[in-house]
């Protein structure tokens, strides 16, 4: 890439959210600027203290933060950010963004943000293919949401089909070759 980005990653509750510090840390070598949000059940999968020593900035999951109940400006965060990926985004996530929800900072963020927004879903395959789900994933797409399509593979379920979060490798493909364009 031919110069430093701001990108903002946005991580929601899936088993498959170990696999963000990894894609953190290859924006961050790659030279980039990244800060995180998580909602609270990404937190049940991937850890504050991980997140930020990879993405060397704090993580952010809720309006307010620190002893003193600082406000956490989601449109700040929102105007920062030259991309904003959502990975992985799971099927509650991906509705309420359908919808134009916003019960968290990830999704006040969303709602706020000005840049272009890449989501990058990851569910089980029963529920990738679910046609609530796949209705949410057109709506998202007429709204201008740049998709990643979820891999083939095993599941956490130990089923064996779509919706699996690519690797952080092919994330960070798709992010580099987004910000070419």
């Amino acid at each position: 890439m031919s110069h430093s980005r701001n990108i903002l990653i946005g991580i929601t509750g899936s088993i498959s959210a170990y696999k963000m510090p990894l894609l953190v840390r290859q924006l961050i070598q790659a030279g980039h600027s990244v800060k995180v949000i998580t909602t609270d059940s990404a937190l049940q999968f991937v850890t504050k203290p991980t997140l930020s020593t990879v993405s060397k900035n704090p993580v952010y999951s809720s309006f307010y933060s620190g002893e003193n109940g600082e406000w956490v400006n989601h449109v700040e965060l929102g105007l920062w950010a030259d991309i904003m990926l959502i990975a992985p985004a799971s099927a509650n996530t991906l509705a309420k963004m359908a919808t134009g929800m916003s019960d968290n900072l990830l999704l006040a963020t969303y709602l706020s943000a000005k840049c272009p927004v890449v989501a990058a879903p990851a569910m089980d395959h029963d529920m990738w293919n679910h046609k609530a789900t796949q209705r949410n994933i057109e709506q998202l797409k007429v709204d201008g949401i740049h998709i990643i399509q979820p891999e083939q593979g095993e599941l956490a379920s130990g089923l064996d089909g779509d919706g699996r979060l690519p690797e952080p490798e092919t994330l960070f493909t798709h992010i580099s070759q987004f910000l070419k364009q």
